[in-house]
């Protein structure tokens, strides 16, 4: 009997790199002409994964929400993988807007995937493991086809193709 092959599905964020975007549109935020003195803030907890935006008013909150996302994009990291929450009043007369990075894929989502892959009903095996997704099947070429079939989904998070075997 041929060995199998597999690879898995991931989703996962380089918090480096989303700690490094924070950092540039901070300082951009403090020396563009149109934010400079609007005292608007950009914080990250690195170990929640959340970005924190505080600003005088919605719309300035949405022009730093732009420059961050900018910032992302320059490095590389899915603006996907960002997940905003609509901006709420804080104290003082501001808006304060939190933004989660997503890690890994949550098991809604991991058995949407599943059901997806199933339904091509090719000779594949998906198994849910955790907050990743390991795809099986004894040829190459199906795995493949799997793969680029996922490519052109979306699920609202990006996904990573890792462990090919």
């Amino acid at each position: 009997m041929a060995k199998e092959s597999s690879f898995d599905v991931v989703s996962t964020v380089d918090m480096q790199e989303v700690d490094n975007a924070v950092q540039q549109a901070a300082r951009e935020i403090s020396q563009r002409y149109d934010l400079k003195d609007t005292g608007s803030t950009l914080e990250l907890n690195r170990k929640d994964g959340i970005v924190t935006v505080t600003a005088p008013s919605d719309f300035i909150c949405s022009q730093v929400v732009d420059v961050l996302g900018s910032k992302l994009v320059k490095r590389k990291v899915d603006l996907k993988a960002v997940k905003w929450d609509d901006p709420k009043p804080a104290g003082g007369m501001k808006v304060r807007q939190t933004g989660r990075v997503l890690q890994g894929i949550d098991q809604d989502t991991a058995k949407k995937i599943a059901k997806d892959i199933r339904d091509l009903k090719l000779k594949c095996k998906p198994i849910v493991e955790g907050d990743k997704l390991r795809v099986s099947a004894a040829k190459k070429d199906v795995l493949q086809e799997v793969i680029s079939y996922l490519r052109n989904q979306d699920y609202g998070q990006p996904l990573q193709y890792v462990n090919y075997r």
